[in-house]
């Protein structure tokens, strides 16, 4: 048996052996409290890479829960940014982009773990599948169930009167009403996509150049399905292959239910404004203070005789919902 510092020295003497080749991936974490996880996050990507040539960058968005130290000691080998202040997701990527060298950018969510050689199969997908330009693979939750929330189909008019309405909630399976989630496809096949989600985004480094990387406006969610939208202008499409599965526990950076929704909200209300034809924009903008209306109201109802978990709903939908308007505004 080794000890553990035997451990550290073999596993330091392998990703030297590793990096001193020239790499061909820059994998970019984006931190925000999330020590444990993003350790986590680390130590399975080291552990499950072993074909890719790769290095890491760590940027920190200011956290106050000792990430940042925790990483430098147990990862000397990634470069580590302390940033400041929290500058969002889509800036530190950009930041972190703009100094990389490689061929590939690959973007990993901190509260993610690496299964099965997951980014090895990824990389080898996407040099098999040029044309596609943006990658991205299937993800589960820690009990091993299915995380939908790998990827997406682009908002339209039905598809907003649908989730404004309920028709997705009542049919989540069907693809018709819950055109978005592509109803109950449970990612397990190659297919073409309109979103790649962040929690691992593969792109050739020259293609996100091209593309600017992301747009700043987007401070948190929606940078993601903004840049796919307009690689999809240029001819890409965006691709998913199964065979790339990570652990994914989603919003882990995220303070507050209600904080989330309006983000989210305001993340959906630029995206209309941006990629829409401008004659659909106000029946968009219409549909999501619907979205708000109703489910604000439905929770309220609900709170009266529900338990803890209805009435900490209610108050998210109502903030969300008084907060209507600064997010029907967009970024």
């Amino acid at each position: 048996m080794f000890d553990l510092a035997q451990k550290l020295h073999i596993r330091g003497v392998m990703q030297d052996e590793m990096t001193s080749a020239k790499s061909d991936l820059t994998v970019i974490v984006v931190s925000y409290n999330t020590c444990a996880l993003t350790l986590a996050a680390l130590r399975t990507l080291f552990a499950q890479t072993q074909d890719t040539p790769f290095k890491v960058v760590v940027f920190d968005n200011a956290s106050s829960d000792g990430s940042a130290d925790a990483i430098a000691e147990d990862f000397p080998e990634v470069e580590l940014i302390r940033s400041e202040e929290n500058v969002g997701f889509a800036r530190a990527n950009n930041i972190v982009a703009a100094a990389a060298e490689t061929e590939w950018l690959l973007l990993l969510n901190p509260d993610t773990e690496v299964h099965d050689r997951a980014i090895d199969k990824l990389m080898a997908f996407a040099r098999a599948h040029p044309d596609a330009g943006i990658y991205g693979g299937r993800t589960v939750f820690p009990d091993g169930s299915l995380n939908i929330a790998s990827c997406w189909m682009r908002m339209t008019p039905w598809s907003v009167f649908c989730m404004a309405f309920g028709l997705t909630a009542l049919a989540p399976r069907s693809e018709f009403f819950n055109p978005e989630a592509m109803g109950g496809w449970q990612r397990d096949t190659v297919r073409e996509v309109d979103i790649v989600v962040g929690c691992l985004f593969l792109i050739r480094r020259e293609l996100w150049n091209r593309l600017g990387g992301f747009d700043l406006r987007y401070f948190m969610y929606g940078e993601e399905s903004d840049l796919c939208l307009r690689a999809a202008r240029i001819g890409c499409r965006p691709v998913i292959t199964p065979d790339a599965e990570i652990m994914h526990i989603v919003g882990a950076a995220s303070k507050t239910l209600g904080r989330k929704l309006v983000l989210l909200a305001k993340a959906r209300s630029t995206l209309i404004r941006d990629h829409w034809a401008p004659a659909w924009v106000p029946f968009g903008m219409a549909m999501m203070w619907s979205w708000a209306a109703i489910r604000a109201a439905a929770f309220q109802c609900l709170a009266l005789a529900g338990g803890e978990k209805v009435r900490a709903k209610a108050a998210a939908w109502s903030e969300t919902w008084h907060a209507r308007h600064d997010w029907l505004k967009g970024y």
